[in-house]
């Protein structure tokens, strides 16, 4: 091999271990301490890095909740596809994309409403905001597949009301009204939303 290419070769794992121990070290302190407790000193010293190489992988704490959590949020989505596969009643099915994230979100409230925050006013051009986004767009087909399983329903009218689906689950996890609210609460709260408007479904199970 090369030695220009042995070289990228290492300075492109060093840039992942990089990486990867930024990630960690953000997540356990905002784990630990919420976001608003800590300072990106912290997460540096954490991470074994200067305040200077972290700032060339996230410009501030926002970026670095978002890079966290993205990852965390994949995985909550990737286990509710998981967890719909088989399930024939369109609001269950759907209730199984939504359970997972909502778990996701609350498992530090602060946390979890700040990202919510950055997702939406976030920079879309910023490489974790962006992915953000990517993960919501994901949510929303994952959810549409399942409405368009409905009889009758078409590819642009279950793609809107995923939208509407999604919209609804994100304003019921970041709504100061639903601080102090569990997981089954603002579940039960989205399903009661979801139902009445999903084709064919009534009123929902609870």
């Amino acid at each position: 091999m090369p030695s220009a290419s042995r070289a990228q070769g290492r300075r492109e794992r060093n840039k992942q271990q990089k990486l990867e121990r930024i990630t960690a070290a953000a997540g356990e302190l905002f784990a630990e301490h919420g976001i608003d407790e800590v300072t990106t000193q912290q997460i540096a010293e954490r991470a074994d890095i200067g305040t200077g190489t972290l700032f060339l992988y996230a410009k501030s704490k926002g970026e670095l909740l978002l890079l966290v959590q993205n990852s965390h949020y994949s995985e909550s989505l990737e286990r509710g596809v998981r967890d719909a596969e088989g399930i024939t009643d369109t609001v269950d099915a759907v209730m199984a994309v939504v359970r997972p994230i909502v778990e996701c979100n609350r498992t530090q409230i602060e946390n979890g409403r700040t990202y919510l925050r950055e997702m939406v006013f976030g920079d879309p051009e910023e490489p974790h905001h962006r992915d953000a986004l990517t993960i919501t767009a994901r949510t929303e087909a994952s959810i549409a597949a399942l409405i368009g399983r409905g009889p009758g329903i078409g590819e642009h009218e279950a793609a809107t009301l995923a939208h509407t689906v999604s919209a609804v689950m994100f304003l019921s996890m970041a709504a100061s009204v639903n601080i102090t609210a569990s997981v089954e609460e603002i579940v039960q709260d989205i399903r009661g939303q979801i139902a009445v408007m999903l084709p064919g479904t009534g009123s929902g199970r609870a």
